[in-house]
């Protein structure tokens, strides 16, 4: 009972720190929340995205359409939401393909330093030599065109951030008193990573793991602008940006709209980054 009080009180003190660290955090929660919820109840409001219309080309805002339509005369508004969908699930799942990979790594790097670590290393030495934007397009070059494809590719982006990140978390705190009585009670190494080491590491890794959906979704906006990454009939901001630069004049909104999105949800991304820092930063927890 004791334990389940504890916990709360802790998650209070957390959600407490971040609450506190302004009004511009609270504002990047409930931005984040907005595209969430759009992005889940699209099908009750929105128009088809896919449907045509070649009489209704480049049609300025309306009722019917509230930000215009495109060449295909599409409703821009809904492939705006419907591409919010796209956008957010490469990003999540580019991110959690990066994590659970990096993360493995990072963690067997750090406690077998010595050779399997120094090897893993040298990989991530070479892999971080090639900028992450130029690696995601050498791969979605070689893998092709389309959500996953692009998710693989930003993924192995992003995978030498976690190793780098747990890598040095795991050599410091394997030499702590309890870890090396564990291990000298016979515990095996899979259990001391996991079971021990791991959890150590959670409150940097899911603040990391936040500032990565931010590059991940500029990432396939960058790939899916120059046609590497998601590409029609699938809708993701950066293919709108793409479509709307040709005609950035007769019809500006097809373009700025999804950059907007693109932009909102980056720097809400980062906001909250930084707030999770804060709220997890035993140091600075202890001050409220």
């Amino acid at each position: 009972m004791k334990n389940n009080e504890s916990t709360s009180r802790s998650k209070f003190r957390i959600w407490r720190v971040f609450a506190s660290r302004g009004l511009i955090a609270k504002i990047s929660f409930f931005i984040i929340l907005f595209f969430v919820a759009i992005a889940i109840i699209a099908p009750l409001f929105c128009q088809d995205p896919l449907e045509q219309d070649l009489l209704a080309r480049y049609k300025m805002p309306s009722s019917e359409h509230l930000l215009g339509t495109d060449s295909l005369g599409r409703d821009i508004m809904s492939r705006i939401v419907y591409g919010t969908r796209i956008s957010l699930l490469a990003s999540l799942a580019s991110g959690v393909f990066a994590a659970m990979i990096g993360i493995t790594l990072g963690l067997i790097a750090g406690y077998y330093e010595r050779f399997v670590g120094a090897i893993i290393m040298r990989l991530v030495d070479a892999h971080l030599s090639i900028p992450p934007l130029i690696f995601s397009m050498i791969v979605c070059a070689i893998l092709g065109n389309g959500i996953w494809q692009t998710v693989v590719a930003i993924g192995i982006g992003m995978i030498p951030t976690y190793i780098r990140l747990v890598q040095g978390m795991v050599l410091t705190l394997k030499g702590n008193d309890y870890i090396v009585a564990t291990s000298l009670l016979g515990q095996k190494n899979a259990v001391i990573l996991f079971k021990h080491l791991l959890p150590n590491c959670f409150p940097t890794i899911i603040v990391q793991f936040t500032m990565n959906l931010g590059s991940a979704i500029l990432s396939e906006a960058g790939l899916s602008f120059i046609g590497l990454g998601i590409v029609s009939p699938d809708i993701s901001w950066g293919s709108m940006v793409a479509e709307g630069y040709s005609a950035l004049v007769k019809v500006p909104l097809l373009a700025i709209m999804p950059g907007i999105c693109i932009a909102l949800v980056v720097i809400a991304l980062n906001f909250i980054g930084d707030g999770l820092r804060d709220a997890l930063d035993p140091r600075l927890r202890g001050k409220l």
